[in-house]
């Protein structure tokens, strides 16, 4: 896929870097010559000088061929712009970053299908872990309808030695949540786990459940 980012600052080389990982072609845009050599040198990207919200500039970097575009620019207003840009192209599949909420009607508006908002993003992580420090991570989907939480199986608790479907079963495990996902061990590979999936202590587990049930999850997975 290729991948076009408008904004070579901390956040757009990252993303470029993370994406280089997953097997994409990714070419970046910025108005700071540094920023692009260090894109090309680094991050083994192409990387085009100039405005990302110039026709002629987005052109060269061939976004009428782009897969997918983010627009992570250091303005608010570029970053609409950029997206404007994008939509009028055919990107099929455009992600803009978000400063001020003030912004993320008019991004949709425009075509972002996507609208990102990286102090909301790291506001919510530190939070989750101070009020849940057992949780190793956390994902929100459908506006925080529903949690994903990553748990790690202590030595002694209540889920030791016990199926996926014995743990189901337990009256105390709060009605609605499930468990997805199974990591035996932290170099094996994730695995979708079924009924008789034992759970072992050391291994992490993924579970879905709603924001309502969060401490009732992790205490019962902790209790013993």
């Amino acid at each position: 896929m290729y991948v076009l980012i408008g904004g070579a600052g901390l956040v757009g080389l990252t993303l470029a870097q993370k994406l280089v990982e997953l097997g994409h072609t990714v070419a970046i845009i910025d108005i700071d010559p540094n920023a692009c050599r260090y894109a090309r040198d680094q991050v083994g990207i192409m990387a085009f000088e100039g405005s990302a919200v110039s026709t002629e500039v987005l052109l060269e970097a061939g976004i009428r061929k782009a897969d997918s575009l983010a627009a992570v620019l250091r303005d608010d207003a570029l970053n609409l712009a950029m997206v404007t840009l994008a939509k009028h192209y055919g990107v099929s599949h455009i992600v803009g970053r978000m400063r001020h909420p003030d912004f993320e009607q008019p991004l949709k508006i425009a075509g972002a299908h996507h609208v990102i908002s990286t102090i909301d993003l790291a506001v919510a992580t530190m939070v989750n872990a101070i009020e849940y420090p057992e949780v190793e991570s956390m994902m929100h989907f459908e506006q925080g309808q529903i949690e994903v939480l990553k748990l790690a199986i202590p030595q002694q608790c209540n889920v030791v030695g016990r199926s996926v479907a014995q743990i189901a079963q337990d009256s105390r495990f709060p009605t609605g949540s499930l468990i997805i996902g199974y990591q035996p061990h932290p170099h094996m590979d994730l695995m979708i786990p079924n009924g008789s999936t034992i759970l072992e202590p050391g291994s992490t587990i993924l579970i879905v459940t709603k924001p309502g049930s969060l401490h009732q999850v992790i205490d019962f997975i902790g209790g013993s």
